[in-house]
């Protein structure tokens, strides 16, 4: 049994038709293949397919659908309703008055390449793994006399401690709530200080470091988890501790400050940041390092997603993502471009290229 967690991230389609060749040759030869896939490309040539829903996180666990890919085609599934759905180029192309000229570009792969890059519009750059565009976009960066945010994948110091309620500073202003409700310290109210869990410094999980293998972490048995001091729970707000709150989801976290307090009004629209990249199903205390690159891409994109007059440098921003999400991640990058910011994203997936106001292919081949 070969088991494969999306094989098609960062590959372009001439790249995927040789793995699903590969595949094609070791299940004739009597072996079990079973894959995680969101690619349309890849699910065509599955001989059964599992559909899981209907949403993401809490909600979401459930068996939506199970049979081969033509009745999925003609279910009343997402994936197969999305399937359906025909790609087509986008009718209103916008057209750019900024253009940044590079010449004679010779890093890497890159042989003598002149050429004119719009930075004020839906720039999508492809080609075969291995082609030059991540080459191309460090020219571009090298070059670039505007501001630029470049959210590369896996580009988030992460560790134990880190989370997205600490990265966006959304840990705060819960801590402030908590504090003025109860007339108490702050300081109470951080799992990094005076309010941690006395036996694991507010990590929530203890480590046990083994010589000779891997360390062993086990979830804390005074917090189970929660990170936090007896004493730090038994204060509440809106009848919920610092611990609960932060166990909730994006979705959940939004509806429970809906409230219209003033002093809630920050929270919401960092909350409403991580909802608009599509990361309404993760949890406030989840800790980073279970994030995937793709994920943690969308978690600095929404720190920065209210910028203005900035060039923003995504590379691959559809990895692990299902085609609903897909359009949901185009109808925010027209919106970044509406905002006056210039998007350039390295990208493979064919909807994605299909909605550019500017393509450039590099190729032919890799290497």
């Amino acid at each position: 049994v070969y088991i494969l967690d999306e094989p098609s991230v960062g590959l372009h389609p001439h790249d995927i038709d040789l793995v699903k060749k590969g595949l094609t040759r070791l299940r004739n030869k009597g072996n079990t293949i079973l894959l995680v896939e969101h690619n349309p490309l890849m699910m065509s040539f599955a001989d059964y397919v599992v559909e899981l829903g209907p949403v993401a996180g809490a909600s979401g666990g459930q068996l939506t659908f199970q049979g081969t890919y033509e009745e999925l085609l003609n279910s009343s599934s997402l994936t197969g309703k999305w399937l359906r759905e025909k790609i087509a180029f986008k009718t209103k192309v916008r057209k750019s008055s900024n253009f940044v000229q590079l010449t004679n570009l010779n890093s890497n792969n890159l042989k003598n390449i002149n050429i004119r890059i719009p930075i004020d519009v839906v720039t999508v750059l492809t080609g075969v793994a291995g082609s030059g565009k991540s080459s191309l976009v460090k020219e571009l960066k090298n070059s670039l006399d505007v501001p630029y945010i470049d959210l590369a994948q896996k580009d988030i110091s992460t560790n134990l401690r880190s989370t997205p309620a600490t990265y966006l500073d959304i840990l705060d202003p819960i801590r402030k709530l908590f504090a003025q409700s109860n007339q108490t310290s702050l300081g109470l109210f951080s799992y990094n200080g005076q309010g941690a869990c006395p036996i694991c410094k507010g990590k929530g999980v203890t480590i046990t470091n083994m010589a000779f293998m891997d360390p062993v972490v086990e979830v804390c048995e005074a917090c189970h988890g929660k990170r936090y001091s007896k004493k730090a729970l038994q204060y509440h707000y809106q009848g919920k501790d610092i611990a609960e709150i932060l166990d909730f989801s994006v979705d959940q976290a939004l509806n429970f400050f809906s409230s219209g307090e003033e002093k809630n009004q920050m929270l919401k629209e960092k909350l409403s940041s991580l909802k608009r990249v599509g990361l309404g199903y993760i949890h406030l205390n989840q800790t980073l390092t279970t994030l995937s690159g793709g994920e943690l891409q969308r978690i600095k994109l929404a720190s920065r997603i209210n910028e203005k007059g900035t060039v923003f440098l995504l590379d691959e921003p559809t990895s692990g993502l299902h085609m609903q999400d897909i359009a949901e991640q185009i109808k925010l990058i027209n919106q970044l471009v509406d905002a006056h910011n210039g998007v350039i994203v390295i990208e493979h997936n064919q909807t994605v290229i299909s909605q550019a106001d500017w393509l450039i292919d590099i190729g032919p081949g890799a290497g």
